[in-house]
C-alpha cells in the first residue's frame, strides 16, 4: 500500500504543481531518486550482513520495516513526479490519472509484494542481501539512464 501511495501520489502532485517547476527540477529529480534508492540498497545490504547469523525474531525486532519502505517507496516514485508534470502539459483529467496511475501501481506492488514472499521463501535469510543488490542495481540503473 506504501508503494501504491506514493506511485499514485506523486505524479498526481507533479500535476498540480505544474509544467512549470518541471523545467526548474530537470534531471535532479532523477538524481535525487537515484541517489535514494542507491542508500537504501546500502542500508539494506549492511543490515543484511549485520544480521547474519541471528535468528529471526531478532532480525525482525531489530528491522524497521515501516521506515525502510516509506524511503523506498519515495526513492521509486520520485521520478513520477516528472510523469505527472509531463500529464500536466497535455491537460490530462486528474481524476482520471489518479484511478489509473493508481491502479496500475497498487496492482505491480502486489505481484511484486507476491513475487518477493515467494523468492524469499527460497532464498531464506540471503532475500534482504538479494533485495539489497536489486536496490543498488535499480539506483545504477536510474542514475545511468538505462531507466
Amino acid at each position: 500500500m506504501i508503494f501504491g501511495v506514493f506511485e499514485t501520489g506523486v505524479p498526481i502532485l507533479g500535476l498540480l504543481l505544474g509544467h512549470s517547476l518541471a523545467h526548474t527540477l530537470g534531471d535532479a529529480a532523477r538524481w535525487i531518486g537515484a541517489a535514494l534508492l542507491i542508500g537504501t540498497g546500502a542500508y539494506a545490504l549492511i543490515q543484511a550482513v549485520r544480521s547474519h547469523g541471528t535468528d529471526d525474531n531478532e532480525r525482525q525486532a531489530a528491522s524497521p520495516h515501516t521506515g525502510r519502505l516509506l524511503v523506498t517507496g519515495v526513492a521509486l516514485s520520485i521520478d513520477n513526479l516528472a510523469v505527472g508534470f509531463a500529464l500536466g502539459t497535455y491537460h490530462v483529467n486528474l481524476l482520471l490519472a489518479a484511478v489509473v496511475i493508481g491502479t496500475v501501481s497498487v496492482s505491480i506492488s502486489l505481484v511484486g509484494l507476491e513475487l518477493g514472499d515467494r523468492l524469499g521463501a527460497k532464498t531464506s535469510e540471503r532475500g534482504e542481501l538479494i533485495g539489497g543488490l536489486v536496490l543498488v542495481g535499480v539506483g545504477i540503473a536510474i542514475a545511468t539512464g538505462t531507466l
